[in-house]
């Protein structure tokens, strides 16, 4: 079976975020760059498919040279091979763009299964995973939390507010993970040796067969990053009775926060 994994490299949820001088990006000088969190149990299930059906299980990523660390982490976690996807004109892009750019490099990769994060945890964008199966046109389910494949179908069960629902689609589909999956594992000393061994292809946008016009422009830009606004302390409401200290606050809610 042959799994694709898509991955993205974040910045660590434990690094110290700045805004940039350009008030539109943050400082990344000192950040600690990690797998995005929920590519990681995407990466633990297509091992764990890999294990059970054989076949062989592939990074992709869109980055500059940095992101071949995440690539070779999971490399080291046990996958087989990654490709990197490093061209100036994806620098930038939206979730739009780097969908159009994932499915270009996929129309000339075989493949069963796709798995993906349901997000990323830098911009909280959930837009990528399904905008890729859309523009391959083969199914999609996300949030999945249990997947069975039997038969070339695979049957998911994926979180909705307040339950799940199960649902079931033929392979080749693209799925995306949800916290619950299961846990990833920690890539070995002699996987981390390995890993530099395994091949991880670069390629630009000309190698896939697109170009920056393809991409066409963003339909999301960053007009401002700023800090939230820093928190005032807390009123005590007094009184020597809770009927005194509820009838404070309703004057102070009344009077000062004018929210009754």
């Amino acid at each position: 079976m042959n799994l694709i994994v898509l991955l993205k490299q974040v910045p660590s949820t434990e690094s110290f975020v700045s805004v940039g001088d350009d008030k539109k990006s943050v400082k990344t000088e000192d950040v600690k760059w990690v797998i995005n969190p929920y590519d990681e149990f995407a990466v633990e299930e297509a091992l764990k498919i890999k294990e059970t059906f054989g076949g062989t299980v592939t990074i992709l990523t869109v980055g500059n040279d940095k992101a071949t660390e995440a690539v070779r982490t999971a490399l080291a976690m046990g996958a087989d091979n990654g490709i990197l996807i490093n061209d100036p004109a994806a620098y930038n892009c939206d979730g739009a763009g780097i969908s159009k750019i994932l499915a270009a490099a996929l129309k000339n990769i075989q493949y069963d299964l796709i798995i993906a994060g349901q997000r990323a945890v830098d911009d909280d964008n959930y837009y990528v995973g399904a905008a890729t199966a859309e523009l391959l046109n083969i199914p999609h389910i996300s949030m999945v939390i249990k997947e069975e494949i039997i038969d070339k179908t695979i049957k998911c069960t994926k979180t909705i507010e307040g339950g799940s629902f199960v649902f079931a689609t033929k392979l080749p589909a693209l799925i995306t993970t949800q916290r619950g999956l299961n846990e990833p594992r920690y890539a070995s000393l002699p996987g981390i040796m390995k890993a530099k061994k395994k091949p991880l292809d670069t390629k630009t946008l000309a190698d896939i067969g697109i170009n920056s016009a393809d991409l066409g422009e963003p339909m999301l830009t960053i007009k401002e990053v700023k800090k939230p606004p820093q928190r005032e302390a807390g009123v005590m409401i007094q009184g020597d009775t809770p009927a005194e200290k509820a009838a404070a606050l309703v004057k102070a809610l009344h009077e000062d926060a004018k929210v009754i």
